[in-house]
């Protein structure tokens, strides 16, 4: 990587007592227990949040700004994420929370779910070109997207080089207000998020040298300071924009559903996931049109920031896109071009999993892992601190790890490493 790469989920250690819980949840195999404390390995970590879900002990967090963060700037926008629209009850409407966010200190509220419904549009274009490597791997999960730059690089190419909705959004308006003579830097775009995940895109974004979005507040603290003035609220400007198209992003499928297109997997839950990158790089899917994954569990209307049940969420997100229908607004203001949905930069693989540049070496630590592997008990029971006894065989070759670390070698239960 050319610099730091920066995370939004953190391990607070005083909350910590080596529980293991979080081990066998973490998808690239990020978390090691040390000194009964756990560790993340940063350049693992993709910030998926499955951590956040299962730790009993609120361990883990998501570093996110708080609402005061509107402070720092003259002129604020709120971005709410598309899964905002499955977290209210069906007796406010869209619009009213919207107006309540301008009560709260925004000056202007930009429907992410209208970028959305206008990314689809441009999403059909790219599918139809005879060029594109099928199946096209939906953005809009950055896990997704960093998962196969450091576990799947071979699919990069599979990669769709366009900017999530957020950005789109957050491009658009900033644009827009320069034009009518404001200064960039007095500008502050926020996200409401619904997952850490998104956080670390702003920081990290891919495909851009900088992100548009210049901070993001979790969609909890926002929902219920909302809930808190909403039923005094009077909406006095029309935000929500978006039609049935965009508010369906918010759940797994409602990107395809929204591109109109037959041929596509829409998965959910990050093992699932796996399992079909897996098959997609062993050119199983070739004939598939296009690819949507989500870490979660849902789609983002399931991200661990969110306050709603995952399942209420997502039945009202169906509820409300078949109330605002597929046909586009009229008020299209985001032009449908290459410089508006885009990336600038390419993408870059980062495998974290090779053993070594020298493909020599690489292939004698590889055998040596496999060697001890067979010579562990194979119980994956992460009392050794690593998640299973291949990972521990591995961090061993690595340097990271003792073959005594393993509570069966100690006790004198197996082998040891001389007999690898």
């Amino acid at each position: 990587m050319d610099k730091k790469y920066w995370h939004s989920v953190i391990l607070e250690k005083d909350y910590c007592n080596g529980c293991t819980q979080c081990l066998s949840r973490c998808p690239t195999q990020a978390i090691r227990i040390i000194d009964h404390k756990a560790k993340i390995i940063e350049s693992r970590c993709i910030d998926c949040g499955e951590c956040l879900k299962v730790c009993p002990y609120h361990a883990k967090g998501a570093l996110v700004s708080e609402l005061s963060v509107l402070n720092k700037f003259k002129y604020t926008i709120a971005l709410p994420a598309i899964s905002f629209y499955g977290q209210f009850p069906e007796q406010y409407d869209m619009n009213t929370v919207y107006n309540a966010l301008l009560e709260l200190g925004f000056d202007e509220v930009y429907d992410v779910a209208h970028a959305a419904e206008l990314l689809s549009v441009y999403e059909n274009r790219i599918l139809d070109k005879a060029s594109v490597n099928k199946p096209l791997i939906s953005t809009y999960c950055p896990v997704i997207t960093r998962l196969i730059q450091i576990r799947f690089p071979t699919l990069i190419d599979n990669i769709i080089k366009l900017e999530s909705p957020m950005e789109i959004a957050a491009r658009a308006v900033k644009r827009r207000l320069v034009s009518e003579g404001m200064r960039m830097d007095d500008i502050g775009v926020v996200y409401i998020t619904p997952c850490p995940a998104k956080i670390t895109s702003i920081k990290n974004p891919i495909g851009l040298d900088r992100s548009y979005l210049d901070e993001a507040v979790s969609t909890e603290e926002v929902y219920y300071k909302v809930m808190k003035i909403i039923d005094h609220v009077k909406p006095t400007k029309q935000l929500q924009r978006a039609t049935g198209k965009g508010i369906g992003w918010g759940r797994v499928g409602g990107q395809s559903y929204a591109m109109g297109i037959e041929d596509y997997i829409a998965v959910d839950g990050i093992e699932e996931v796996i399992k079909v990158l897996e098959s997609m790089e062993l050119g199983k899917l070739n004939k598939l049109d296009f690819f949507e994954g989500y870490a979660c569990v849902n789609g983002c209307v399931g991200g661990p920031l969110n306050v709603e049940n995952t399942f209420i969420g997502k039945n009202r997100i169906r509820k409300l896109s078949k109330k605002y229908g597929m046909d586009l607004p009229v008020d299209v203001d985001i032009d449908l071009n290459a410089d508006n949905m885009e990336w600038d930069l390419p993408i870059k693989p980062m495998p974290i999993f090779k053993l070594d540049q020298d493909f020599s070496k690489a292939l004698e630590k590889m055998a040596r892992i496999e060697a001890l592997t067979q010579n562990l008990p194979g119980v994956n029971c992460g009392a050794c601190g690593a998640p299973t006894c291949r990972v521990l065989a591995e961090d061993i070759v690595n340097g990271h790890a003792k073959l005594e670390d393993c509570i069966f070698i100690k006790m004198g239960i197996g082998g040891n490493e001389d007999d690898c």
